[in-house]
């Protein structure tokens, strides 16, 4: 696995926070460098994601929303979370594309089993969500093996058009996420040719 690594005081940055460090002082009263000393003094990386938000919540009368961004942070900085990483040490990728086909007509080759299976050659989707959700959910799997659970979501524009966003969570390692970006941005652009070609727009 290839980790952009960022050397800062002297301590090696396994990946880049979200917030910048001037966001995060602003925020919290700490750059990331004191949080990360902080945190190590305090509960420690062995400690968990739980553990860590609530000393930061506790001890440093942070908000919810800014103790969980610090220990995210933390994780990130010392290798213990990658972006995209879930506390339960899987990950998340998810890619978005602006179709000219209608909803409903996309709601349809997702719910149909023999229109998805043509959407996903070689894949077998099991629909985990009721029908009528407005986000449908599904679970991955190729000749038997778990690859995760897909989500997808859709906006309707102001100029008729839809947004369609896939959100595949449960991915094993970052390498597979990083591989899976790819795959979700081609199968999305491979909808939206079939969709114009075949005049379902």
């Amino acid at each position: 696995m290839t980790t952009h690594h960022t050397i800062t005081r002297g301590r090696i940055w396994a990946a880049e926070p979200v917030q910048t460090d001037d966001a995060i002082l602003e925020n919290t009263g700490h750059a990331w460098e004191e949080w990360a000393d902080l945190i190590d003094a305090g509960p420690g990386r062995q400690a968990g994601h739980t553990a860590i938000a609530a000393w930061v919540h506790a001890e440093h009368a942070m908000d919810g929303w800014w103790a969980q961004g610090v220990t995210v942070g933390y994780e990130r900085i010392t290798g213990l979370r990658l972006p995209g990483q879930m506390p339960d040490g899987s990950f998340r990728v998810s890619r978005t594309r602006v179709l000219a086909i209608d909803r409903d007509v996309m709601r349809v080759l997702l719910l149909d089993e023999g229109a998805r299976a043509d959407l996903f050659p070689g894949f077998d989707l099991l629909l985990r969500s009721k029908p009528a959700s407005k986000a449908l959910r599904f679970t991955l799997a190729r000749n038997g093996e778990a690859l995760g659970s897909i989500l997808f979501s859709t906006d309707l524009l102001p100029d008729g058009r839809l947004r369609l966003s896939v959100t595949h969570e449960k991915v094993a390692s970052f390498d597979e996420g990083e591989q899976w970006k790819l795959f979700w941005a081609d199968w999305l652009a491979a909808v939206e040719q079939s969709t114009t070609a075949d005049g379902s727009a």
